[in-house]
């Protein structure tokens, strides 16, 4: 008897353990959904918003992330980074578009699993401009044509057989991506030629480029996602990393490099190492330190960056003259700055991948420009009566009347005399006469150390030798 109630009780609490795993097995997991904001310009902060979003969002394991958006566009190199880490990410990636996604934005949220709108928004425009607002040349239009239309197929396509005839019907018609940015293409009912495509919410629903209207996130993720109780965490960029995305905007990249080749300008124009030095090699730092640290830039290119540095500092203060190790190290600064702003990650050798590179190369040489240029004009400025610049040169006069001679009177009788090169002189070195030494110029060629050489004529305080056969 006792075995038997020993048995029931024993099967009574199987039983109840079994309801009771049961029950939290079938028990809904509350999905984990995180907002990264995007309401400002396209640019490098912003960038960097949606990348480190997204490796919260990976790393806390979410289960999506909703982009919410209000922008007019940006800058297209990091337009294509984004999309690129969009279409990259595990987890679906949705945007909300909050009024604007006109465009740059436009190419990001095509980048996105599903697109839904603010009754009163829009999505389009996606021409490539200039500073002025003017349309880009065409082979700009062409790069960003090229790039719309491939993230509108990356969204995937129906193939569908009837009767024999095969169609394709894409999620995401790459015809009406491409009429985003090119005002040459028509589509019946659609946009006329002339025109640049920009959707209203209705529109973008009609034709596949919305996958539903609602007015807050709250909205989209209970009405059109159908997830009653979730949790949504709104991600914030810490300060450390805003400043990154600060010192990678292409404005203050241009002012560094500007700054590194005026350093080296004027540095090569005073004796000895000082300011200048000190401020190319901080602007150098500053440059090189956020992408470093975020891994946009490689050790080799800073590498290559310093061994052009150190090649043109030996041209100029070592190599006589000025050739193959002064080119060299130019093109070697050139592609060490270049290759730092591309993005190694996501670089291919092909057309499309050797286009990012004009960028890059592009902003480096117009930067490398305007600071030669800058440092010659303000070369020419420094001691200029009234000129910003006057203080920094020393313009004070040392008069005759005042018992200033401007040159010394022992070199006048150094002619004919003859003494030994204590430097080598290319052109210009030091020799010894009579136990003295004075600089001098070589009259003609180079002169190696050692040489006997003889005093042919002073002018201007300088001696001029000729090495003695």
């Amino acid at each position: 008897m006792k075995t038997r109630i020993f048995l029931l009780i024993l099967i009574g609490i199987t039983l109840q353990f079994a309801n009771l795993s049961a029950t939290i097995k079938t028990k809904p997991v509350t999905p984990r959904i995180l907002q990264v904001n995007l309401r400002n310009e396209v640019n490098s902060v912003t960038w960097m918003e949606i990348r480190k979003g997204l490796d919260y969002a990976i790393k806390l394991d979410f289960n999506a992330v909703l982009i919410n958006m209000n922008t007019y566009g940006g800058e297209v190199l990091y337009a294509d980074s984004i999309r690129t880490a969009i279409l990259n990410a595990p987890m679906p990636v949705y945007v909300f578009i909050n009024n604007n996604a006109a465009s740059a934005g436009a190419l990001i949220s095509l980048a996105c699993d599903k697109i839904f709108m603010r009754s009163s928004a829009t999505i389009g425009a996606s021409t490539v401009v200039d500073a002025s607002g003017a349309a880009a040349p065409d082979k700009y239009q062409s790069y960003m044509r090229g790039i719309i239309r491939a993230t509108a197929e990356a969204q995937g396509r129906d193939t569908l057989v009837s009767n024999g005839d095969t169609s394709i019907i894409w999620h995401r018609n790459p015809k009406i991506a491409e009429a985003m940015v090119d005002p040459d293409i028509f589509i019946a009912g659609i946009i006329e030629k002339g025109k640049v495509l920009t959707f209203t919410a209705n529109e973008a629903l009609a034709n596949g480029y919305c996958d539903g209207i609602t007015e807050s996130a709250g909205a989209l993720i209970t009405q059109n996602l159908g997830n009653q109780d979730y949790d949504l965490e709104v991600f914030h960029l810490g300060g450390w990393d805003r400043l990154k995305g600060e010192l990678m905007g292409n404005a203050f990249r241009a002012i560094l490099i500007m700054l590194i080749i005026g350093g080296i300008w004027f540095e090569l124009q005073a004796p000895g190492i000082g300011l200048p030095s000190l401020v190319s090699l901080i602007a150098a730092i500053f440059f090189f330190a956020p992408l470093y640290m975020d891994g946009l830039a490689q050790y080799w290119e800073i590498i290559v960056f310093v061994i052009g540095f150190v090649l043109l500092f030996l041209e100029v203060f070592v190599i006589p003259g000025f050739g193959l190790a002064g080119i060299t190290g130019i093109l070697a600064m050139m592609f060490g700055l270049t290759a730092a702003l591309i993005d190694n990650a996501t670089f291919e050798f092909s057309f499309a991948g050797f286009n990012s590179v004009a960028g890059p190369l592009l902003l480096v040489s117009l930067s490398i420009t305007a600071s030669v240029l800058l440092s010659l004009w303000i070369t020419s400025r420094i001691g200029s009566k009234n000129s910003l610049f006057q203080r920094v040169a020393l313009t004070s006069v040392q008069n005759v009347s005042d018992g200033f001679v401007g040159v010394p009177e022992e070199i006048t009788v150094l002619t004919d005399k003859t003494g030994l090169a204590a430097t080598m002189l290319r052109p210009s070195g030091k020799v010894r006469i009579d136990d003295k030494m004075y600089d001098a110029m070589s009259e003609f060629g180079y002169i190696d150390k050692g040489e006997v050489v003889r005093v042919t004529r002073s002018e201007s305080g300088q001696i001029y030798v000729v090495k003695v056969e």
